[in-house]
């Protein structure tokens, strides 16, 4: 059994709808989610011209291979409307792994921990809310002195508390 730490964003439609449905798919098709951060609301990040996103983090327990997990959730993103049309833009539903357990994977699917996690605050708040001493397994920093040290200055607004 692997512990994999998911963030849920999207900034089409009914957000917080989209976030809710997103965790039913995911606890029936992926695995058990164990606790879920409150919804943060944060701009757009990269092609900043679109709607603010919600995300939130959930940690579930999945007897998945990686590649399954990261399959599955793309196969959830597409049955929620999810189109890849403008790299960055606006969608109804993204779900990405920052992190499972300890394990580092680098293929044409997956790449773990996810490469962009120590430089995106969105990921980092809502992450560091569940599981603040979690360490990074490449950089060997907790995901507290990450989010401490996270050049992204964007603004995180809580929006909900955590339903764990």
């Amino acid at each position: 059994m692997n512990t994999a730490y998911l963030l849920m964003g999207g900034n089409l439609g009914d957000r917080l709808s989209y976030l809710q449905q997103a965790t039913s798919l995911i606890q029936k098709y992926c695995g058990n989610p164990t606790n879920a951060s409150a919804v943060y609301e944060t701009a757009a990040w990269g092609l900043t011209d679109q709607p603010s996103f919600y995300n939130q983090a959930l940690a579930i327990h999945t007897t998945l291979t990686p590649e399954n997990l990261m399959k599955e959730l793309l196969r959830i993103e597409t049955a929620m409307g999810r189109e890849r049309t403008i790299r960055l833009g606006p969608r109804t539903i993204d779900l990405d792994i920052l992190l499972i357990d300890q394990q580092v994977i680098a293929s044409d699917l997956l790449t773990l921990p996810h490469p962009f996690l120590p430089e995106r605050r969105f990921a980092l708040t809502p992450l560091c809310e569940i599981a603040p001493d979690l360490v990074h397994p490449v950089l060997h920093k907790t995901i507290r002195e990450l989010l401490d040290s996270c050049p992204d200055n964007s603004d995180v607004q809580k929006k909900s508390p955590a339903t764990n």
